[in-house]
């Protein structure tokens, strides 16, 4: 089909110089709007090539197109009608969300691209019933009735029609919201008793696809019998993915790499060494720089070959440069009396002890030593290097059973329960000066304990920490908002450290690939001012190992 002619004013345009230098011929001028065109036409990009920037094409070659000048813009808008008309005309779902996706995450509805989104009356109903209270689920729901009655109240909006969820600013979703407006028909098997909130969401979704046929509807909960119940009745059901950082627990960034066998060998032309303030420094490149992040920890260990132990410090291009690390399983370099029992103990108390990395992630099994490491660190630097003021200890008050009640006293005395870990942890760094007498290691214990305070999550909105070595432990039964209220608190010279086990996660509707110790791992992969690194053995007894494994 030819191509429509263009308005005379835009090819005028085309037409006109570009720069107040000497004027191109009127064949130089045609040749580069025809070679323009053409490489418009045979681009898949909607993008228009500026005209000065083409190269001229022969004459002999001009003469034999027309001079219609237009061609680059017609072609930029056929195609970019084209683009419209196949992403208006792909086959689009519709998802039906259940109340607790909406809980979870607020935001959840600019997160189906260009999907459709259904909200059944019944889930407003539920909305409404959990607004109340000053917990993350209420929060999360008054969130989330904000945000709906923003799209609602758009003036020229029709919720019979759906509401255009770009409408708020969301430029990047090209979906509908569409509220239940109208009863739905709909039959399911007796035995679901029919006044149940997930039954009739679970009717809403049966009829909406007998309505919507051949369109795909898909039902999206965080609950696994909910979903269960879906499939068993022939419906579509899907968790909600979009919370999740990692799909499989075991790609998550383990903080070190191993170095292959034959890496000095392939390096030995190409490799820098120097030293510098007691540590040793190499220079390496190749394509083993592609996978590696700053703060990384590498290692080599052949048989018959000297080890190596080292930090990536920099990283340009395809050269990266090693730092050697301090040997913390040598009593004299011991941290608190605490010395390192393995080659992951010892990359975390370098990280730990290095001033200039601010945030630290450790996450390992139960025993591999991460509150021991954390304090021994907190110590020294606080007590002896008085590099910060105190250490400040939180954790999430997650329990693993029945919950015991309210707990009287302070802030301090109720946190007191949850921190048996901290009581253990100082037990055994109070037996580690073996000279001070019993007079001196009491003493010394009120001496530690007066520079460790137990704080609350419940009341960290809104701080802000100056020159304190912060200690979040059980950071897996956080949720990544949670995290990032904590890490946000952090002020000058302060120093915050994360630990967890992922496989201990008691939040409900946390899993591995969405617990916020996984977020900040991923998300502070690669900063040249945070570590992470997985703990691999344990070393607190030989039957903690083992039940480790086993059970």
């Amino acid at each position: 089909m030819p191509l429509p002619p263009a308005p005379r004013k835009r090819a005028d345009l085309l037409l006109t110089p570009q720069t107040a230098t000497a004027s191109p011929s009127k064949s130089s001028t045609t040749a580069k709007a025809t070679s323009a065109s053409q490489e418009a036409t045979d681009s898949v990009s909607v993008e228009r090539t500026p005209v000065r920037n083409t190269k001229p094409a022969k004459a002999a070659h001009s003469r034999t197109h027309s001079t219609d000048t237009a061609v680059l813009q017609a072609n930029s808008e056929m195609l970019s009608a084209s683009k419209l008309k196949k992403k208006k005309n792909s086959p689009t779902k519709l998802f039906v969300l259940d109340t607790n996706v909406l809980m979870h995450d607020p935001m959840c509805l600019f997160r189906f691209e260009e999907h459709d989104i259904f909200l059944p009356m019944i889930v407003l109903e539920e909305l409404d019933s959990h607004k109340k209270g000053m917990t993350e689920v209420a929060r999360n729901a008054r969130q989330t009735s904000r945000t709906l009655d923003s799209l609602v109240g758009i003036s020229d909006s029709d919720i019979a029609n759906g509401l255009l969820l770009a409408s708020t600013g969301h430029k990047e979703v090209g979906g509908k919201l569409f509220f239940q407006t109208v009863p739905l028909d709909f039959s399911l098997p007796s035995s679901l008793p029919q006044g149940k909130a997930d039954n009739q969401i679970l009717g809403v979704v049966k009829a909406l696809g007998d309505l919507h046929a051949p369109r795909e509807v898909v039902l999206v909960s965080k609950d696994i019998n909910m979903r269960v119940k879906a499939r068993a009745l022939g419906l579509a059901a899907e968790d909600y993915q979009n919370d999740k950082t990692l799909e499989d627990g075991d790609l998550l960034y383990s903080g070190s790499l191993a170095l292959a066998s034959d890496f000095w060998s392939k390096q030995a032309k190409t490799v820098e060494s120097w030293q510098s303030g007691g540590h040793t420094y190499y220079r390496i490149g190749g394509s083993v720089v592609a996978g590696m992040h700053i703060n990384q920890f590498v290692y080599f260990e052949s048989p018959g070959e000297p080890s190596l132990y080292a930090r990536v410090t920099e990283i340009r291009g395809k050269t990266a440069v090693f730092k050697t690390l301090k040997d913390y399983s040598h009593l004299k370099n011991a941290a608190w009396g605490i010395t390192t029992r393995n080659r992951e103990q010892n990359f975390a108390l370098n990280m730990l002890m290095d001033s200039e990395v601010d945030f630290v992630t450790l996450t390992g099994t139960a025993g591999t030593g991460k509150t021991l490491l954390a304090l021994a660190a907190g110590l020294v630097q606080v007590l002896d290097e008085r590099r910060y003021t105190e250490i400040i200890m939180t954790r999430a008050t997650v329990s693993v059973g029945e919950d015991i009640g309210f707990l009287p006293g302070t802030e301090e005395e109720k946190m007191g329960p949850w921190m048996g870990a901290l009581d253990d942890n100082l037990e055994v760094l109070g037996k580690t000066d073996t000279s001070a007498g019993e007079w001196g290691r009491a003493a010394t214990s009120e001496l530690i304990r007066s520079k460790i305070k137990i704080k609350s999550l419940n009341f960290m909105r809104g701080r802000t920490f100056l020159n304190k070595f912060v200690i979040i432990d059980e950071a897996q039964n956080l949720t990544p908002k949670q995290m990032k209220t904590l890490i946000t608190r952090a002020g000058p010279g302060t120093k915050i450290i994360c630990m967890g086990n992922l496989a201990q996660i008691d939040t409900p509707y946390l899993t591995e690939g969405s617990s916020g110790l996984t977020y900040a791992v991923d998300k502070f992969k690669g900063w040249p001012h945070g570590g992470h690194i997985t703990l691999a053995r344990g070393e607190r007894s030989r039957l903690a190992d083992f039940a480790s494994e086993v059970l």
